[in-house]
């Protein structure tokens, strides 16, 4: 059994999101002799409930009503009191699905954490204490004969193994599993203190009070299970949008963007799937899904005829938590037979500073392969100087809400003239990104903006029209021209 879960967990790296902000962007306006802050309030309650030191007694856990006869908290408590002082490890496996399958069907709700107490004790034998603690959560106790290593391989093993699709009839459910761990004597040496660290820090899992409507909750629950399925049934595509140079006069990539195309509901908006992509754990799934087939995307282009052009795909914080990261790159661009130089990694400000010093590290390992790096939507997230000056970036995307009527608006225009000054002096490019008006164009080319991204040039694109748009240069040359022929005007 322990070779068996040690193969299943050499599947499975994952780490949580994090990071609770309050992060101001200082900008330095115009002449640059002024300093505007922007103050963004980010919240995750992931990193607050793992990263924060408890400063008083833990809000006392909800009794689990009676849906198994496994022993509650009060037979975990006794024996982890005994054992405590020699240190140990304690697990928390929660089915995160739980809440909100009860919100529409209870007894489905409860039918399925039966199923997933059952497995744990087949994998764990008849001999382990597994106990029912909070709701849909069981907790497991690792005693100081066993190596971290070891039971957090046992852990990672067990929630794949549980995530193994449940029937109900006609239907099948597959459990989203989330696992909390936390260490004695480092996280508490009291057994109370402990639970709590271990459940805080399974971070945001559906498990939070649903205001929705009982409709609304079965059809997110209907859509996040249909997006676990949707690679599979091959629904996820990418489209392309075109980075412009405007100094060179043409195509020098484009930022892959995911599209959903649900074979019954048709087009998924992103807005809506995404963020239950990355509230869950698809990111990593799906993040991998599109790394490849941009990928392969990029080196079709090459064999095409298409060369120098650079693939950008974004990156998640939960994918950005993946201490293999930069292995899983490489091995991806030996695959394809891609040059590290095709490729950009593009993250958000406010994912980049989760942990800075992570960050730098990797954004250090991956410049050095050749890979760029990208910081997107700049100046509404985390953008301290400071930062700025411990990770290393290659290109900066201006975030749209200042693109957005830049030709009429004053501070729109002191935050923009400030950017790309910023840019040109740390020697790093600057992408226009959300440009939809000529005259929004023509103001940033007057100030020195050279990269463009963009609805005014094109849409995203998918694959095959993404390639006809690079091959048409008098369509080009017509979007870029400071006065544009007469069908243009029309």
């Amino acid at each position: 059994m322990g070779l068996l879960l040690s193969a299943l967990s050499a599947r499975l790296a994952s780490e949580e999101g994090r990071g609770p902000w309050l992060a101001g962007v200082a900008a330095i306006l115009a002449a640059g002799c002024f300093v505007r802050v922007l103050l963004v309030e980010r919240h995750s309650a992931a990193r607050a409930r793992q990263a924060a030191p408890l400063a008083h007694d833990p809000a006392p856990i909800e009794p689990p009503p009676p849906m198994s006869d496994l022993p509650t908290s009060e037979a975990l408590f006794a024996r982890i009191g005994q054992e405590i002082e020699a240190g140990g490890l304690l697990g928390v496996v929660t089915l995160a699905d739980f809440r909100k399958l009860s919100v529409f069907e209870p007894e489905l709700a409860r039918q399925a954490f039966a199923v997933i107490v059952e497995r744990a004790r087949r994998m764990l034998g008849e001999d382990r204490l597994i106990a029912h603690v909070d709701r849909a959560r069981l907790a497991i106790w690792y005693d100081a004969g066993w190596t971290a290593e070891a039971a957090l391989a046992q852990l990672d093993a067990l929630a794949y193994a549980l995530g193994d699709a449940i029937r109900d009839g006609d239907r099948e459910i597959l459990p989203e599993i989330r696992i909390g761990t936390a260490r004695a004597p480092q996280d508490g040496i009291r057994p109370d203190i402990l639970l709590a660290r271990a459940i805080g820090g399974i971070g945001p899992s559906g498990e939070g009070e649903d205001a929705d409507p009982v409709e609304a909750a079965r059809q997110h629950y209907g859509l996040e299970q249909d997006l676990r399925r949707a690679i599979d049934r091959k629904e996820l595509e990418l489209h392309f949008q075109p980075l412009i140079d405007a100094k060179a006069g043409r195509v020098f990539g484009a930022e892959a963007l995911l599209r959903w195309n649900h074979r019954e509901q048709g087009h998924v908006p992103p807005s809506l799937f995404v963020p239950i992509m990355e509230a869950s754990d698809l990111a990593d799934e799906v993040g991998l899904w599109v790394l490849n087939r941009a990928c392969r995307e990029a080196r079709d282009w090459q064999r095409e005829g298409l060369p120098g052009l650079r693939v950008a795909v974004n990156i998640s914080g939960r994918q950005l938590g993946r201490v293999d990261l930069a292995r899983l790159i490489e091995r991806t661009l030996t695959r394809h037979s891609l040059s590290p130089g095709t490729l950009e990694i593009e993250l958000t400000e406010t994912v980049a500073a989760i942990d800075v010093q992570h960050s730098a590290r990797l954004f250090q390992h991956l410049r050095e392969l050749g890979v760029a790096i990208a910081i997107d939507d700049f100046g509404t997230g985390y953008s301290s100087f400071s930062t700025l000056r411990k990770m290393t970036f290659d290109k900066m995307k201006i975030d749209r809400e200042f693109i957005t009527d830049v030709d009429q608006r004053a501070d729109s225009q002191a935050i923009c003239r400030a950017i790309l000054a910023l840019g040109k002096g740390l020697g790093i490019r600057v992408v226009a990104e959300g440009v939809e008006r000529r005259s929004e164009y023509l103001w940033l080319r007057r100030h020195g903006c050279i990269h463009f991204q963009g609805y005014y040039f094109a849409p995203p694109l998918d694959a095959a029209a993404f390639r006809d748009f690079v091959r048409d240069e008098d369509l080009l040359s017509e979007r870029l021209a400071a006065d544009p022929p007469e069908r243009l005007r029309a």
